[in-house]
């Protein structure tokens, strides 16, 4: 692997960066880290120690109290449980966001968090999967990059996300209402590159700059967002300083806003560095600590930036929903829910969120909030694969164990044999995951897996 001559020179003046360990790093495989759903059963194989394919869990990683590193990489699509929303294949850097909010917030409850740059999700699972927020905000500007986003969301199945898809000069309009904003901003991509060999083609200096004008805007744009003594965390997948560090220095002097310091392990090989003004920051560098190349630093917002003014809504203007029940068998007992309705579609929000979607659907361009139920068409109800998928469906729904070939069969969106069965709606399970929907209709079985979502790798 060939490295940019420039990119490497800089890098000799990086804090703790080892140009031998770093460069022995990207002629190796990268590791392979997954990160369980806590909401989601997957004791049997935490317990195996098994993960699918015969390939082993290797051992936790450090920073996340639900992430591990596998012996191999699988074949990930061949298994049922991803598409369950069981896990999620994600970077053991990127794990690291959870690690600083729970230092930094300790004992916190009930906040609202926005994840401004969100696809493919996988920080968003990551601030849902955390005890202390209630609401996440997961934002997409990108318009085609917001259907991975919404598909990874809805396996997930948590309905405390919310899906938006707006620029961030959109959030302006939202002063002081999130506790905790996290901005994975775009970048030169140059912590990928072991990952991704097309990002070393891709880099450049003048690109470097040009992202660091872009991370400007963003930040500048979204701050206002933030309420005093909120949280701001920034990361990047880039070593550049002036997409790291310099950005740090930027925001302190522009901003109201304290650098943030917490305790880090030595032995987890992250280099925690302090720029000329003071931001700190954590920087992972292969062949120092497993995970790919990462800088995050972490800021308080010392003095709002704006008021709030967010009109308060009367419930009056979703009167519908109200008076809509869906069938006990369907809908979990054990959560205080409100539900809605938007043309034939019925949603199901939880309570303590639901002024929060009336207000934010007034503001911003929502693709996603609460959990899609389903349908009732001449007053039998029809569930939705969302709800199927979600923490919102009962433990006594309709349900149906199958082995891993005929879970994929499903997947595939092919037929599926319920001949033993009586007519009726089914969710099918893999390992007690629940994937989707059939409905027996006595001379045939209908497959309602989402059609875009079907399984194409034979």
């Amino acid at each position: 692997m060939s490295f940019p001559l420039s990119l490497i020179n800089k890098l000799e003046a990086v804090e703790g960066f080892d140009r031998s360990s770093f460069l022995e790093a990207h002629q190796a495989k990268p590791p392979v880290s997954i990160r369980y759903h806590p909401g989601k059963n997957m004791d049997s194989r935490k317990a195996s120690g098994l993960f699918t394919q015969g390939i082993a869990v290797h051992k936790p990683v450090p920073w996340s109290a639900s992430g591990v590193y596998l012996t191999e990489r699988p074949i990930f699509t061949l298994d049922p449980a991803l598409h369950a929303g069981a896990y999620y294949v994600q970077e053991a850097s990127s794990m690291f966001p959870a690690y600083l909010l729970r230092q930094l917030l300790g004992d916190a409850r009930g906040l609202k968090a926005l994840d401004l740059c969100a696809a493919p999700g996988g920080k968003t699972t990551l601030l849902a999967s955390l005890e202390m927020i209630d609401l996440v905000v997961s934002n997409e500007i990108i318009r085609n990059r917001v259907s991975i986003l919404q598909e990874n969301i809805v396996k997930w199945g948590d309905p405390k996300v919310f899906i938006s898809n707006d620029d961030p000069s959109r959030f302006a309009g939202l002063p002081g209402y999130f506790d905790m904003l996290l901005v994975d901003a775009p970048c030169s991509g140059s912590g990928l590159f072991r990952k991704d060999p097309e990002a070393i083609r891709e880099w450049s200096e003048a690109h470097v700059l040009h992202c660091a004008e872009r991370q400007k805007r963003i930040l500048s744009d979204a701050l206002p967002a933030l309420c005093e003594g909120g949280i701001l965390l920034y990361s990047t997948c880039s070593y550049s300083i002036e997409e790291d560090e310099e950005i740090g220095d930027w925001l302190c002097s522009e901003f109201p806003l304290e650098p943030l310091c917490v305790e880090i392990p030595p032995e987890w090989g992250i280099v925690q560095t302090t720029s000329s003004k003071g931001a700190i920051g954590y920087r992972f560098f292969p062949g120092q600590s497993e995970g790919e190349g990462l800088f995050i630093s972490a800021f308080r917002l010392k003095n709002a930036l704006a008021q709030m003014n967010i009109p308060r809504l009367n419930r009056s203007a979703d009167a519908r929903a109200v008076s809509l029940h869906l069938p006990e068998e369907w809908v979990t007992r054990h959560r205080e829910l409100v539900t809605w309705q938007a043309g034939e579609d019925v949603y199901l929000i939880p309570e303590n969120l639901f002024d929060d979607h009336l207000a934010l659907r007034e503001l911003l361009h929502l693709r996603k909030s609460g959990v899609r139920a389903g349908q009732f068409i001449r007053s039998e109800f029809i569930p939705d694969h969302e709800l199927a998928v979600s923490l919102l469906l009962s433990e006594a729904a309709p349900s149906i164990e199958v082995d891993e070939a005929v879970a994929l069969q499903f997947l595939r969106k092919q037929t599926v044999s319920l001949a033993s069965y009586p007519k009726g709606w089914y969710t099918i399970r893999y390992q007690g995951l629940a994937l989707g929907l059939l409905k027996h209709l006595g001379n045939r079985v209908n497959n309602y897996y989402p059609a875009a979502w079907r399984i194409l790798m034979s």
